[in-house]
């Protein structure tokens, strides 16, 4: 039953003053579509939370989800197994190269991260590299809102309220620099030379202090900035060359996303592990992992065989309802090659966002595979709120995007059709110009 009592919800990155003054309530989806309480059609624009790779209420999906609620609805991981997480953890890494061949689940993005960064500093104990303790993220990053991740991720206001954050954590640059690169088209073609910055922080804190470096193959929640040309590929060179552990952050980058499975293929860049979350369920049961080199797991794989070789886990990790939703998940994209559908609409969706330059305070547009972003010229004494009444235009006209800072990302989900692409960019157009 529907209610009128708002207050009692705490929304998560949510104004939620402005928006229980004026809610914004959504009760179905099917498709590209959303449809909103007052019974308007709403163009999905950011596939939910970048999460929604296969669109909405996707019958492979939906079966799934009740036939394992009736079968097997909860069994516990700790000492106890079920067919389907095994079963789907084989299939995950068959879509990554390179000896990535190990899944731990988790339950989200936030959480892929903390696990990486635990096995990354048990991986070097566990080879008498415990001095290994440091952890190298990036200025502009988003790995989620635990602490491990708040201290990796370098976004300010993910930051500024919630005390001391974890030791030993350094930061490289981010790679945004409109002065070089705006209105590119793909990645950009300035920048791989702030990869080098890697080498200062290794000069100045030593190489064996140094545990892992984890980044965004592309900076999602920051506003859709992309690698320049080479700058994976010499962040490879240099933690290998190193000792250090190499971890992509591939929660909005993956399944699709690009144009390949994973971003790993699509930058041809091998880390040790890759984290995940969000498509690989299509956004609708929470669910997490992280996939591993063999050489990692191996290197716990010893000690008395009654104890666990590492002692992390979660109540959730491989839930069978999460696993069973993920192989359904897995068997859509690939029935209706998705994981590949982006690279075909990529010159569409490009054409289509460049269109909108010259548009009232567009001073950059970025694209790769199915995600873009329209950055804006802020309000003078008011960062963010351009791009807010861009959102709620846009919400009105009937386009669910999303914004950050004074950007509009955009990630619509792999279904996308060209005429819905142009439907997309023509309502963010009339947003932004009536915003001005």
């Amino acid at each position: 039953m529907a209610t009128n009592n708002l207050d009692a919800y705490w929304m998560p990155f949510t104004a939620n003053r402005q928006f229980k003054s004026a809610p914004r309530m959504l009760v179905s989806a099917s498709g590209m579509h959303y449809r909103s309480d007052d019974g308007r059609e709403i163009l999905d624009g950011t596939a939910g939370l970048w999460c929604v790779n296969a669109g909405h209420a996707r019958p492979r999906i939906v079966e799934a989800i009740a036939r394992q609620a009736a079968e097997l609805d909860y069994a516990p991981v700790f000492q106890m197994g079920h067919p389907k997480a095994f079963e789907l953890a084989a299939r995950l890494v068959q879509y990554l190269p390179g000896g990535l061949d190990h899944v731990f689940f988790t339950n989200s993005g936030s959480e892929s991260v903390e696990t990486a960064l635990k096995i990354a500093n048990a991986f070097h104990k566990v080879r008498g590299e415990g001095s290994r303790y440091r952890w190298v993220g990036r200025e502009r990053a988003y790995h989620g809102v635990n602490y491990g991740g708040m201290s990796v991720g370098g976004i300010g206001p993910n930051r500024r309220d919630f005390g001391p954050l974890m030791t030993g954590v350094l930061h490289l640059r981010h790679t945004h620099n409109l002065a070089a690169n705006a209105f590119s088209r793909g990645l950009p073609e300035h920048g791989a030379d702030l990869a080098d910055e890697l080498e200062r922080l290794v000069a100045l804190n030593d190489a064996s202090t140094i545990s892992a470096v984890i980044v965004e193959p592309v900076a999602g929640s920051t506003g859709v900035l992309l690698p320049p040309k080479g700058y994976l590929a010499k962040l490879r060179e240099i933690c290998t060359k190193h000792g250090i552990l190499l971890i992509l952050d591939e929660v909005i980058t993956g399944f699709g996303r690009l144009g390949a499975p994973f971003a790993v293929e699509e930058f041809d860049v091998v880390p040790d592990m890759v984290t995940c979350a969000k498509g690989i369920t299509n956004g609708t049961v929470p669910m997490g992992a992280v996939i591993v080199r063999k050489e990692i797991y191996d290197a716990f794989m010893q000690g008395p065989e009654h104890l666990p070789e590492l002692f992390h886990g979660y109540t959730y990790s491989g839930n069978p309802m999460a696993a069973a939703t993920a192989l359904a998940t897995l068997d859509t994209y690939e029935e209706e090659g998705l994981l590949t559908r982006a690279k075909d609409l990529a010159p569409a969706f490009e054409a289509a966002l460049h269109g909108l330059k010259g548009l009232p305070n567009v001073i950059d547009i970025r694209n790769y595979g199915l995600v873009g972003a329209v950055e804006l010229a802020p309000r003078p004494g008011a960062p963010g709120r351009r791009a807010f009444d861009v959102f709620l235009k846009a919400y009105e006209l009937g386009l669910l995007v999303r914004a950050t800072g004074d950007t509009i990302a955009l990630s619509p989900p792999l279904i996308i059709s060209e005429a819905e692409i142009g439907r997309l960019a023509d309502l963010l157009g009339q947003a932004i110009t009536a915003a001005a």
